[in-house]
């Protein structure tokens, strides 16, 4: 089974070819450049540079939320253009829950967090043992200071992954001794980690069709909760 993965939710962008033995290629670019023009040409790129054609592939897998408005509908959008047209079937998968595969092969507990602003993170905690990633919480967005008080409920060391990881931590670090940065190389969204996770939704059957796949958000974008609020005063 030959996945094609990828992952466009924040600053970054990244693709990956995998199948269950190994990492066959994956390219990773974090840079001012938009994901419009970077994605497309790092896949074609990379099935150049691994001699392979989509044919080859047997599923696309995609970060489909949360995250950044933007950088989440490209990534979807890609994923169901590479699908339709060989009918492949597609992998949603958790922005929160593929960082968590970051940490692979460690005994911990992973805080992944992305900024939403606002005074709020996406958020979702997840154990890991081994090669096995446990989810703890559903996607949520919350405040830092409720993401605190779940802090000081354990005095079990937790990892802090993701964009959101050094204003979460800055934020905790005083007063949950337990917070603990991941490292840099460990701490990003890629789409090696979201092969990863989406391996474990085809063994249990959980795929959608190109035209199922949709961006998952965890609340409106901020020019929709802005008109709301502006027809709820009138």
């Amino acid at each position: 089974m030959t996945i094609l993965a990828i992952d466009s939710s924040a600053k970054a962008a990244s693709v990956c070819i995998a199948n269950e033995e190994k990492i066959i290629g994956e390219f990773f670019i974090n840079t001012s450049l938009t994901h419009s023009q970077t994605l497309m040409p790092m896949t074609e790129q990379l099935l150049k540079n691994t001699e392979m054609t989509i044919d080859e592939v047997d599923a696309i897998a995609v970060n489909a939320g949360p995250g950044s408005f933007t950088g989440v509908r490209i990534g979807v959008a890609a994923a169901k253009g590479l699908a339709f047209p060989k009918n492949l079937p597609c992998v949603s998968v958790s922005t929160l829950e593929s960082m968590a595969y970051n940490l692979l092969g460690t005994d911990c507990v992973v805080c992944a967090v992305m900024d939403a602003r606002c005074s709020q993170v996406y958020n979702a905690m997840f154990r890991i043992k081994g090669e096995t990633v446990e989810r703890l919480t559903d996607d949520r967005a919350l405040s830092l200071s409720d993401l605190l008080l779940e802090f000081k409920q354990t005095d079990e060391r937790i990892l802090i992954v993701g964009d959101g990881a050094e204003i979460t931590y800055d934020f905790l670090k005083n007063e949950a001794s337990n917070a603990v940065l991941a490292p840099k190389n460990r701490r990003t969204q890629t789409a090696s980690s979201v092969a990863l996770a989406a391996f474990q939704k085809l063994f249990e059957g959980k795929t959608q069709t190109a035209a199922e796949l949709m961006p998952i958000y965890l609340r409106l974008p901020q020019a929709q909760r802005e008109l709301n609020a502006r027809l709820r005063n009138n």
